[in-house]
């Protein structure tokens, strides 16, 4: 089985894809890209980043997964442990992934006020500047250090218990119907007052709990949105194929999308 996520290695989706059972990773620059190639048929696995504990949803995964038909086979899970990492202290720009310097921004700005912050394209990124630069510091997993690289400070993520979900996504023939959790992709192709409540009341009614409910715009025109919907119900279920062809009926003029039915696996250090 061949794998696909974001590189370079020592990504936090490379640690989260190494779960995979995977014979080769390959990486790519976006998520889109890995989306694409597993569509495609490319490769047997995809691992996209979906959503952060502190900074919320990868917008980029979630329209990705709304433009391409593929199905989500596995959830899983991985703590984000943050350090800083460094030749030494004389450095004055910090490089790392947006979203890891987001969730870094209380210890950055308490520590390093008056120290440049470089947004580039993942922490191993960043870690690599590090390595090939004395002036620049990188944020990513302890782990990423070696003999060029010090440990200035470990855990420097504003909340303990930063985690981040991915999708294990497959070609979409490979979609199943079991597991604890579904995840749907909604365009109702409409907007009137209520049409939310709607789209909610066929769970509600089934007591079937709804963990994720977000919007995306459509791209097709202002105020058009696509919702991304994750269920804690199986495929398999009564409840949950009554609950989605209630959901077809209301969207009637646009399209329901089953990514899949899947379980959860924490990755722990």
């Amino acid at each position: 089985m061949n794998t696909v996520t974001l590189g370079p290695e020592g990504t936090y989706s490379h640690r989260a894809a190494s779960v995979t059972a995977a014979d080769e990773i390959e990486f790519r620059q976006s998520v889109t890209t890995i989306v694409d190639a597993v569509a495609a048929g490319d490769h047997d696995r995809g691992v996209i980043p979906i959503e952060n504990s502190i900074e919320g949803s990868v917008t980029e995964s979630l329209d990705a997964l709304a433009d391409y038909d593929v199905a989500v086979v596995r959830e899983i899970v991985t703590p984000i442990r943050h350090a800083l990492l460094a030749q030494s202290e004389g450095f004055d720009t910090i490089a790392s992934h947006s979203q890891a310097l987001a969730q870094c921004r209380t210890y950055l700005e308490r520590n390093y006020p008056d120290v440049t912050l470089e947004a580039v394209a993942s922490t191993a990124k960043g870690v690599e500047l590090a390595r090939d630069d004395h002036s620049i510091a990188g944020i990513g997993h302890p782990a990423n250090a070696d003999g060029d690289l010090a440990v200035l400070a470990e855990d420097i993520q504003d909340q303990d218990s930063n985690a981040t979900r991915f999708f294990a996504i497959a070609p979409a023939a490979e979609r199943s119907k079991g597991g604890g959790k579904t995840s749907l992709v909604v365009y109702p192709n409409a907007n009137y007052p209520g049409l939310l409540l709607e789209l909610l009341e066929p769970f509600a009614d089934r007591d079937i709990n709804l963990s994720r409910v977000e919007s995306r715009p459509s791209g097709r025109r202002l105020g058009d949105y696509v919702f991304h919907v994750d269920i804690e119900a199986g495929l398999y279920e009564s409840r949950t194929k009554e609950a989605i062809e209630d959901i077809e009926d209301i969207a009637e003029n646009g399209w329901v999308r089953r990514l899949g039915s899947y379980d959860i696996e924490h990755v722990v250090e």
